[in-house]
């Protein structure tokens, strides 16, 4: 006789799914990944079409590579390179510097530091910057003299603007001025981002605003501040160029120079062009890493960097290898038995 609890005690037989299919020597469902084959077909005609573009550049014998080959490490394109980048670094800090107090006068409760610093950054935000160069060039026409000393009473030292205004002094005035009022959008976007809270809770323990400021609020404004401030960066080293309209030697006046005595734009450009693209990738990848320091804590586990996922993938594949070796020597094995 069989009673109710010898039904209920013995285990049912395991129903098999049709599409499940036992590995050998496992027990387990075989997992069959899911076969894309919309985004493998994407990726084939985007490799296609970048294979295409890839060969047109090359092959164009108009580009005149042994031009280019030349004339990549030229003293002449090599003095000027330089130039664009020491103009880079200087109008960045200049322009930090700058930007930091008016950044500050934003967010003070002082009306009238808060309305001067809101019409810097309307003014120079709201002009071209061709044309405040070009303004800053002219600017003996406006001032012949500057001059030191007390304000509306006598003047102890004078200057002529026009032996004090060169073409490089003007760039560096003009793409400070302007970058200044983009830093201090960059930097009071940032100070904002951060929670009131974080504010409220270093009152609470007794944190002076100094403290409060340099240890918390900054921080975690970084976050905010680097990703935009990189862009600014790159920015700024490409907007240098058009300082060649004021004859300053940076790196496309260099270029044309040259150009205008071989009559070779293409090659010359390209030269240009390589020369910004190579500065510009490196400064993108220390962007990358400046991110990642500040990011810090807002994660659990930070991303893997470049070569930390390229080292995964080669370990993954190792294993791969591995298994199918084994796998294949397992039935030979089996068969020399």
């Amino acid at each position: 006789m069989v009673t109710p609890a010898d039904v209920t005690s013995t285990p049912a037989p395991a129903r098999e799914s049709p599409k499940a299919v036992d590995p050998p020597g496992t027990g387990l469902p075989r997992i069959v990944p899911r076969r894309r084959v919309g985004r493998r077909v994407t990726a084939a005609v985007a490799l296609l079409a970048f294979a295409m573009v890839v060969n047109s550049v090359v092959r164009n014998d108009a580009f005149q590579w042994d031009v280019v080959g030349r004339y990549f490490t030229s003293a002449a394109v090599l003095d000027g390179l330089l130039l664009t980048l020491w103009l880079t670094a200087v109008v960045m800090v200049l322009g930090f510097l700058l930007g930091i107090p008016l950044a500050v006068m934003r967010l003070s409760g002082n009306p009238v530091l808060r309305t001067l610093s809101w019409g810097y950054v309307w003014i120079f935000r709201s002009t071209p910057l061709l044309v405040q160069l070009l303004f800053w060039f002219n600017i003996g026409a406006l001032y012949p003299t500057l001059g030191l000393g007390i304000p509306f009473g006598p003047q102890f030292v004078t200057v002529q603007t026009v032996h004090l205004l060169g073409p490089t002094f003007t760039a560096v005035i003009g793409l400070t001025l302007h970058e200044a009022a983009y830093a201090a959008e960059v930097v009071r976007g940032g100070v904002l981002s951060v929670d009131p809270g974080q504010n409220e809770a270093a009152q609470a323990l007794g944190l002076s605003r100094l403290r409060t400021l340099r240890r918390i609020v900054i921080p975690q404004a970084m976050r905010s501040i680097v990703p935009t401030a990189g862009n600014m960066l790159i920015g700024t080293l490409k907007g240098t160029s058009i300082v060649s309209v004021l004859a300053v030697h940076d790196l496309l006046y260099s270029v044309q120079l040259i150009y205008n005595q071989t009559y070779q734009v293409i090659p010359l450009l390209m030269v240009a062009t390589l020369w910004y693209v190579a500065v510009t990738s490196v400064l993108g990848v220390g962007q990358y890493y400046v991110e990642r320091y500040y990011a810090r804590g807002s994660a659990r586990r930070l991303p893997p960097t470049p070569p930390e996922r390229l080292r995964a993938r080669a370990t993954a594949l190792r294993r791969r290898s591995r298994r199918v070796t084994a796998a294949d020597a397992g039935p030979a094995a089996g068969g020399a038995r």
